[in-house]
């Protein structure tokens, strides 16, 4: 049989309950030969059955630890068991359309790219809705010396059906972590994910730094998939999906990005301070104060209001009580492995793997 080139590295985006969507599209949906990593971040105790159970039964990597991570700090730890020439970042909310890997492989092979994005779409009915098809993502100089990001997503929102006789395969700027097909070789230039970024805009940071050192960057229309965020959450996503989208980890992210590519605090992030938690809202304080205010008359903006303070004070909470768990270096963290045979060992060293 042919030895694969291609190792699937998933990762948990922000909630487990798409699970078993996401990982049966995988292997519903591709036929090029790949290898599979499946890091596993202290999901509720029935995905983590479900995951055991499938990596026996399609002979993949498991990794899981007890601690939530960040999304750089999985794909680091699914990083140490590559050895293949590609390796594809696959959020554990994506599903995937017949051909997509092949695709993606074909265009490297043929355009010499580092990074290949797909045509990612988002939400439900599967493939429709665009989330991005390339982009931008560069820093300009005004004329008192001060540098500005420069980001933007291609056709978002527009509706596949009605535009994809126009898409091609172009060179671009920017795709995203959602699903992304990387050669091997570009992390000995650009070295490891950034963990300073714990959980935003860590995608334009790689895709500047593989432009810095010379690598290529393509979008590829004719792989297609789309991620699933979720309308509800199960109540075991809730804590998870709390600190993910968490102010603490946004504005340290923000932060970081300015001081690690020197950028003027500028509009672009004044616009994002505004929006902290907006997530968080949308997906949980809306609808519990929706069902509230119905069933017991409240006036629903007020209480939306007041509920959207009292979360901001527990996410406060649970971030500290997370650093002081899992973000100090004295903390022995658990990272188990199943392993296989027919998989790469475990690294010597697993102290590459935390923080």
């Amino acid at each position: 049989m042919q030895q694969p080139q291609v190792t699937i590295v998933v990762v948990p985006r922000e909630r487990f309950s798409y699970t078993q969507q996401s990982l049966e599209s995988i292997y519903e949906q591709t036929q090029y030969p790949f290898k599979l990593v499946y890091v596993d971040g202290n999901s509720p105790a029935k995905i983590r059955r479900y995951l055991e159970k499938m990596a026996q039964e399609k002979n993949f990597q498991l990794i899981r630890t007890d601690y939530y991570l960040s999304p750089n700090h999985a794909r680091n730890i699914g990083l140490n068991y590559v050895d293949t020439k590609y390796v594809v970042f696959f959020d554990n909310d994506v599903i995937v359309t017949p051909g997509w890997l092949e695709a993606l492989v074909n265009c490297a092979e043929e355009t010499d790219a580092a990074v290949v994005g797909p045509l990612m779409c988002e939400k439900l009915p599967l493939h429709q809705r665009i989330h991005f098809a390339g982009g931008e993502s560069h820093i300009v100089t005004d004329i008192y010396g001060k540098r500005h990001i420069r980001e933007k997503m291609y056709r978002q929102g527009q509706q596949v059906p009605e535009v994809y006789d126009q898409l091609q395969r172009t060179e671009t700027e920017l795709t995203e972590f959602h699903l992304m097909l990387v050669r091997r070789e570009i992390f000995d230039r650009v070295g490891k994910f950034d963990e300073g970024f714990f959980n935003t805009k860590e995608h334009l940071d790689f895709c500047m730094l593989v432009s810095q050192a010379g690598g290529k960057i393509y979008f590829e229309p004719t792989s297609i998939a789309t991620y699933v965020p979720g309308k509800f959450l199960e109540w075991t996503d809730m804590h998870f999906f709390m600190l993910r989208w968490s102010d603490d980890w946004t504005l340290k992210s923000l932060n970081y990005m300015k001081e690690k590519w020197n950028l003027a605090e500028d509009g672009y992030f004044k616009n994002k301070y505004k929006k902290l938690g907006w997530r968080r809202k949308n997906t949980i304080v809306k609808p519990i104060s929706k069902r509230l205010s119905n069933l017991f008359g409240l006036d629903y903006q007020s209480l939306k209001e007041r509920l959207f303070s009292w979360e901001k004070v527990l996410n406060r909470y649970l971030c500290d009580r997370y650093a002081r768990k899992h973000l100090q270096p004295s903390k022995n963290q658990v990272l188990t492995q199943i392993a296989l045979s027919s998989t790469p060992e475990r690294p010597k060293d697993l102290a590459s793997l935390k923080h």
